[in-house]
């Protein structure tokens, strides 16, 4: 007898947005509509020279490789050693680029091996990607905000995410060389989610490849990278992996294989981007000023605002369960995010995005702040 097909949709949790139906609802019918603040989803143009980038190499015909060309190899490590000081990164072995770092992290314990008999770490408010990756692969998640949570059990693949999605927490330099330390100790892959690092407002926020947090050894190391934040280019699928030259290979075999390939005017669109500093350094003046501006409204309406030292979160509470909060926020046409969509620790708090038009963002400050 065949075994029984086990969906793949019934292993994992439900869609969390999908319980925001009725706050989104309660939103929408405030007089002056709704402020959606509950995703972070760009909303700013991409720069032309971006754009042009992508309508020049349009006509290109052929299927591109999983590795990416040569250009966009170069592009990438220059750029992380430029805007992150990472140590030096070899184009053509320590990086690689990724149809979307939601899919990258969605499928890399199954790309590295990792399933049944494994266990993942995640952090104990995480980007639910992180856990739903892990039950994909079959293998088992451990919540864990310290090392010593972890108890006896040595997990095979560790997410560290800094700053951090929802919480806008900041990993510092020692804090990542004790992380480094300690997986090396036990042959743990550590796949650190830098996707918000050009986003750092009250503390530095250091790569996993900086010298200073690995001694220049990226051994079983992977910095996890987007160009969907700083560079608003989340339509655009566009992402990279970068560190162990020998996980980046095993990486790029399996992936030639399975046909992730990112798409050839988007490759030439990504050069454009990661070769313009300015583009980048503009979008991080927009969400500074939207910040400062929507922090203000939070704290006058009696919240208090913890972490959200980076990223583009305000991750705040007033003492009271999450969805009493997102009731408040609807009331006034705003939605906002739950925090126990991020896991059992975050049931008091509420993640209010920045990615709002400065009119949006002007208007919710307004109702907030009452």
């Amino acid at each position: 007898m065949p075994r029984p097909r086990v969906p793949a949709g019934s292993l994992l949790p439900d869609f969390p947005w999908d319980s925001l139906a009725d706050a989104r609802r309660r939103a929408e019918a405030h007089p002056e509509g709704l402020v959606d603040l509950s995703v972070g989803t760009p909303v700013d143009e991409v720069a032309p020279a971006i754009r042009e980038a992508l309508a020049a190499a349009a006509a290109a015909p052929g299927y591109p490789q999983t590795t990416g060309t040569a250009a966009l190899r170069e592009a990438i490590a220059a750029a992380m050693s430029r805007r992150h000081r990472t140590m030096a990164l070899d184009p053509g072995t320590q990086v690689l680029p990724v149809v979307g770092t939601k899919e990258a992290i969605a499928w890399l314990p199954t790309l590295l091996g990792v399933g049944a008999g494994h266990s993942v770490a995640i952090p104990g408010l995480a980007y639910p990607t992180y856990e739903v990756g892990a039950l994909l692969a079959g293998a088992q998640v451990l919540r864990a905000d310290s090392l010593t949570q972890l108890g006896p059990i040595t997990p095979t693949l560790l997410y560290l995410n800094s700053p951090a999605n929802p919480s806008g927490k900041v990993l510092g330099v020692e804090h990542l060389r004790k992380m480094v330390a300690w997986a090396r100790e036990r042959g743990v892959i550590l796949a650190s989610d830098e996707c918000y690092l050009g986003l750092a407002w009250e503390a530095e926020a250091p790569s996993i490849l900086d010298p200073r947090v690995c001694d220049g050894d990226p051994t079983n190391l992977l910095a996890i990278h987007s160009l969907s934040k700083t560079s608003n280019m989340a339509s655009y699928r566009a992402g990279w992996l970068a560190g162990d030259p020998a996980l980046i290979a095993e990486l790029t075999a399996v992936r030639r294989h399975a046909g992730l390939m990112v798409p050839g005017p988007v490759q030439a669109a990504m050069v454009a981007a990661l070769g313009d500093d300015e583009q980048e350094r503009a979008q991080r003046r927009r969400y500074a000023a939207r910040r400062e501006l929507l922090r203000a409204a939070v704290v006058d309406a009696g919240f208090t605002v913890d972490d959200s030292e980076g990223g583009l979160y305000l991750w705040a509470t007033r003492g009271e369960d999450a969805r009493a909060s997102v009731d408040w926020f609807a009331d006034r046409g705003v939605l906002v995010a739950p925090g126990d969509f991020y896991g059992p620790r975050g049931g008091r708090h509420v993640r209010i995005a920045l990615t709002a038009t400065d009119a949006g963002i002007e208007a919710a400050g307004l109702r907030i702040a009452g």
